[in-house]
């Protein structure tokens, strides 16, 4: 029926002009549109992929449109302040105000709901401390008692995000910032670009499964370009990415018409060739294989800071490799720790949504087991997962981390609007494509300056908080400052949620209590549990 009266009246529109006489320019160009109508009306008519279109030629295309048209429609018009994922309008306001310098304040109270189940807060201290009496720019120092080269980091850094996920000019526009901030650019997994050295920045080089920049032809580890790269002025630490937040345990794949020569000559690959990184290292595989590796990736780059990377999963993995630590001595120098709420251009929606540990409770798990096995001091703890504003450093730093990277926050400050094509290559920012008409409108002098902006309002504002508290620097915070409703009823802090183990409890040869089982299962030779293990051999 529809498709019967579309013809029809098309028809009947194109005689009737015909008949008018084709005199007049408005009449070509109407009549030149309805023939093309009709034309994509007979195209759906005949084509089979589709059944909506073709049932009802041309008027199903209208699903289309309103569908592509949905994410901005609800983001212009339909979102609350609160509203919107994965960062709500509120955050994504706060990055854009301090990235442009503009006022940050809210007028009129919050418009949080401090009743709702899982509201937190700081305590506040009646003896709170002047702001101008803090650091303005208090520092971390990375290194462990094998590191002759440690690195004075920020409290907020430039999370892993690799060139070829991000533009070249969002890449050097992190780099810029970086620079002009003193906090580091951690370089992805994606091998270090020349991008990243535009500024002269400080960068964690990160090391993934494809050992993209240091490898041999045939995939494995190459310590000659290893060293090579490491011993670049810019590169101030290491970290071996065992795991991300957004797909933990899943390799990712480089298709072929992405690997240009640019990519490819970074990266080592043969250039128009589809790569598939690994789902697991192959230079190692167990836990003390881990820390040998690390220690040799500490020779190679003359004693500067080399660490890892990895969202938890099964606990007893992350406390077999604590117990090649204590077994062997060798440590690494900092564990960044990413959650499973982490975020990447693309990923498979199970893994998004239901793979790993979220930020929270992995945070604390990692800090417990350093804490439990006497492993604490050496080693600091990076935290990365959904980190935007101060009050979400302060939470970080209360359960145990020493520092933070943020990899959203930043790409909020370089422009991005949250359009959320980040996986087609269509970003209308030119942050996460490689498409040269889009990246021109991304201005890397001035979203460099933004980043650096961000970055210093976020420190200031964290440091604020810590003053309020009665505290002199960020690192004096604890479990016992952050607060959690969590029910109607009931309230608690984060010291009852996630109560501290004491130090070196976990060394004792019985164990009670709720991490008795993952470390009686968790072996140094074997990421494996023990069950597993023995099940196989069996």
């Amino acid at each position: 029926m529809a498709s019967t009266l579309f013809f029809a009246l098309h028809a009947l529109a194109l005689l009737a002009l015909y008949a008018a006489g084709l005199d007049r320019l408005f009449t070509w160009l109407l009549f030149l549109l309805l023939l093309g109508t009709f034309g994509l009306g007979l195209y759906d008519l005949t084509q089979r992929e589709h059944s909506l279109r073709r049932n009802f030629p041309l008027f199903a295309r209208a699903r289309w449109l309103a569908e592509y048209l949905r994410p901005f429609v609800r983001q212009y018009l339909l979102e609350s302040d609160m509203d919107g994922a994965p960062i709500n309008r509120m955050f994504r306001s706060i990055v854009y105000q301090r990235a442009k310098g503009d006022l940050d304040t809210i007028p009129f109270g919050t418009r949080v709901d401090t009743h709702h189940e899982g509201y937190e807060w700081i305590g506040h201290s009646i003896a709170a401390l002047n702001l101008a009496d803090l650091d303005k720019n208090p520092r971390v120092r990375i290194g462990g008692p094998d590191c002759t080269r440690p690195y004075e980091a920020s409290l907020l850094n430039v999370s892993a995000m690799s060139y070829g996920a991000l533009s070249a000019n969002a890449v050097r526009a992190l780099n810029k910032g970086s620079q002009l901030g003193g906090f580091y650019q951690n370089t992805g997994e994606g091998g270090l670009s020349d991008y990243h050295r535009a500024y002269d920045g400080d960068l964690t080089w990160q090391i993934g499964t494809g050992y993209f920049g240091c490898r041999n032809p045939d995939g494995s580890f190459s310590s000659e370009r290893f060293a090579d790269t490491a011993a670049l002025d810019a590169v101030r630490m290491i970290e071996v990415k065992l795991s991300q937040g957004a797909k933990p345990g899943h390799g990712g794949i480089l298709p072929a018409s992405k690997n240009g020569q640019i990519i490819a000559r970074i990266r080592g690959v043969e250039p128009h060739t589809e790569v598939v990184s690994p789902s697991a290292h192959t230079a190692f595989d167990s836990p003390r294989g881990l820390l040998e590796f690390i220690a040799q990736l500490r020779t190679l780059a003359a004693g500067k800071p080399v660490g890892f990377k990895l969202c938890v999963g099964r606990e007893s993995e992350f406390i077999a490799i604590c117990k090649a630590m204590v077994e062997t001595g060798i440590k690494p120098d900092f564990i960044t720790v990413d959650g499973g709420e982490g975020g990447t251009g693309a990923a498979p929606l199970e893994y998004s949504n239901s793979v790993g540990m979220p930020l929270r409770d992995g945070l604390a798990f990692v800090v417990d087991c350093l804490i439990g096995f006497g492993l604490r001091d050496d080693i600091r703890v990076i935290a990365s997962g959904k980190l935007i504003t101060a009050f979400h450093l302060a939470k970080a730093l209360a359960l145990g981390a020493d520092l933070c990277n943020s990899a959203r926050g930043m790409m909020l400050a370089l422009g991005c609007v949250q359009s959320l094509v980040c996986n087609t290559n269509r970003c209308p920012t030119g942050v996460t494509t490689q498409d040269p008409r889009l990246t021109r409108g991304l201005d890397v002098e001035d979203k460099g300056e933004r980043v650096a902006r961000y970055q210093r309002e976020t420190v200031h504002a964290l440091l604020d908080m810590v003053s309020s508290a009665g505290l002199r620097k960020p690192g004096e915070l604890n479990r016992s400052h952050i607060y959690r409703r969590v029910d109607a009823e009931r309230v608690a802090r984060y010291d009852a949620l996630y109560p501290y183990p004491g130090t070196g409890d976990f060394l004792h040869h019985t164990v009670s209590g709720p991490y008795a089982p993952f470390i009686e299962e968790a072996s140094s030779d074997c990421f494996l549990p023990r069950s597993y293990v023995f099940a196989s051999e069996a």
